[in-house]
């Protein structure tokens, strides 16, 4: 009797087995494939815009993705990552940087919010008129993760430290 149902929960474990494997490969499939290009090229209307909106830019390096260009440059103590479109329109901009890299209003929000934890990083994130910014928090027992938009705080995790 033990034989008798070995057998058939035998092939069917492989049988759905298959057919996971399977849904997991269209998944895979269905994505799109992106390829960056190291030192790249860019058109007349890319190279306009990014001059008008970063004027002081410093170590900058370009690169194609897909139909876009990556722009990766420092400017105000930020690294910056920017993409633009072909047609010189900027999709986003991400930079990177610490407290002191933060506007003083969302500063003492965050100090006065957060009066025992210490500023560990921050991002900024600009993209379709938002202008976002993310700041890592560390405490005593915690780390925080917090959104700072339009003068409204955020907080979007906590971690206990181990």
């Amino acid at each position: 009797m033990k034989k008798q149902l070995l057998i058939p929960l035998l092939l069917l474990s492989f049988s759905a087995g298959r057919l996971f494997c399977q849904e997991k490969d269209t998944t895979l499939h269905q994505l799109p494939t992106v390829t960056v290009t190291s030192s790249a090229t860019v058109t007349k209307e890319v190279g306009k815009a990014f001059k008008t909106a970063y004027p002081d830019a410093q170590n900058l390096k370009w690169y194609k993705l897909d139909q876009d260009y990556l722009a990766r440059f420092i400017q105000n103590d930020m690294d910056h990552n920017t993409l633009f479109k072909k047609n010189g329109m900027m999709k986003y901009d991400v930079s990177y940087g610490y407290e002191q890299n933060l506007p003083e209003e969302i500063l003492k929000q965050v100090q006065s919010s957060y009066e025992e934890f210490k500023i560990t990083r921050v991002f900024n994130v600009k993209q379709s008129g938002r202008n976002i910014w993310v700041v890592n928090l560390e405490g005593l027992k915690n780390y925080v993760l917090i959104r700072a938009e339009e003068g409204e705080l955020e907080e979007v995790s906590k971690y206990p430290k181990a």
